[in-house]
């Protein structure tokens, strides 16, 4: 009798004188997958911004200067990039699962402490634990999307890592300006309602269906993150627009609040909220507008736009002008999305997938390094000689690296684009 037990490949059991069908490859999975596969990219964001609006009032409760606040906020910066010290290569030799899973639970670690924070000490310990969840998930929460997508859609999952990370940074805010002026607790709704998105996100990432990691087992776990030499040109093309985008909404994610309060006479928090939003809101809207330009189009657009919000945002402080304010953060928005989806779909498109999160993380190395030090810098010098003023040299440098980094992707459009 034989066995029922054993199977085997069409070709081998192909009966005498027929021909075995073709072997095909495997089907894609369905797109509702990738979608779903972005979600902890999306509450990870969350977190990232959700404290924006309310420094304010930790401010007051507190008392602390504008040169702290910026420390609190860079606290998020630092955990971060020392995340993206070992979340790639992590990720690349042991597996995405591994990494996301704890950087979801710092997150729940950090909404506890921000929900129950009584002292500087513990804001800055939870913006740390946050930047490390942060850190994590741009690193192997980006690179899990582009696996679940497969190589015939790689720009569909450059496009959704991209958009989900700049539309949780705006939701963050938007809830927390909303919660904290409609409901009683306003440092600690907000927060409970993250620790649930966060569960979810933990649901997601057991059940997702990635491959076995492919990344080297060799070479040090913790490094600055890489890529291969051949590719070096394409990370600092990204790095090149990225980085001024993302440093000027950092300016307005950490002072963009004092600026209301000081300079505009607004307290509101959900105004607070809700320009965080808008921000976030243009940079997700634009990358789906741009989506199918040319990379060099993209990142071209993306140096111009911020350019533009830096104007906007001189002109705002010197004029006292809410609109202007409005305007410099869509276009700031806009400026990080089209640097952010531009450098993605490059590294997407040219970095072998064995090194796919250390790419991500190299990349993010080479936008938040500068968007922790000028903020902080910033917060500092307007203490010494005025919001308005420390504001107007923040905007000129960064339009200035933004015109820079318009001119080398101009220099290397027909070459390397």
């Amino acid at each position: 009798m034989r066995s029922t037990q054993h199977t085997e490949s069409p070709v081998a059991t192909a009966a005498p004188g027929r021909h075995a069908p073709p072997a095909t490859a495997a089907e894609p999975p369905p797109r509702r997958e990738v979608w779903l596969a972005a979600w902890p990219v999306t509450a990870v964001f969350i977190l990232s911004n959700t404290a924006t609006p309310l420094y304010v009032l930790w401010q007051r409760r507190l008392g602390f200067s504008s040169g702290m606040l910026t420390v609190v906020f860079a606290c998020y910066i630092v955990g971060l990039l020392a995340a993206l010290l070992v979340a790639g290569v992590v990720s690349d030799r042991v597996g995405r699962k591994p990494v996301l899973l704890p950087a979801l639970a710092m997150g729940i670690v950090a909404s506890v402490l921000f929900a129950t924070a009584g002292s500087i000490a513990a804001l800055a310990i939870a913006r740390l634990l946050s930047g490390v969840a942060v850190g994590a998930i741009v690193s192997a929460g980006m690179a899990a999307v582009a696996d679940v997508a497969g190589p015939e859609r790689r720009r569909l999952a450059a496009l959704l890592a991209s958009t989900a990370m700049v539309l949780g940074a705006g939701l963050g805010p938007l809830l927390a300006g909303v919660l904290s002026e409609a409901l009683p607790g306003p440092t600690v709704t907000v927060f409970v309602v993250e620790i649930a998105l966060l569960a979810l996100a933990v649901l997601v990432v057991v059940r997702m269906p990635l491959p076995r990691p492919a990344g080297p087992r060799s070479g040090a776990w913790v490094r600055v993150p890489s890529v291969p030499r051949a590719n070096r040109v394409h990370l600092l093309l990204g790095i090149a627009v990225f980085a001024p985008g993302i440093t000027s909404t950092s300016f307005v994610l950490s002072l963009g609040p004092s600026l209301l309060a000081d300079l505009l006479g607004t307290s509101n928090r959900v105004v607070a909220g809700a320009t965080a939003f808008v921000m976030f809101t243009a940079a997700t809207a634009v990358q789906f507008a741009v989506r199918r330009l040319k990379v060099a189009a993209i990142l071209s657009a993306g140096a111009v736009s911020t350019v533009g919000a830096m104007a906007s945002l001189a002109l705002a402080v010197h004029l006292s002008a809410t609109p202007l304010l409005a305007l410099a953060a869509v276009l700031a928005g806009a400026g990080q999305g089209m640097g952010q989806l531009g450098g993605l779909t490059l590294i997407s498109a040219r970095v072998p997938a064995a090194r796919l999160a250390e790419a991500n993380a190299a990349l993010n190395v080479g936008g938040y390094l500068p968007a922790g030090l000028l903020p902080v810098a910033v917060g500092y010098l307007s203490d010494a000689v005025g919001l308005s003023t420390g504001t107007t040299v923040f905007s000129a440098v960064v339009a200035a690296a933004a015109l820079a980094g318009g001119a080398v992707v101009a220099a290397r459009r027909r070459t390397t684009l």
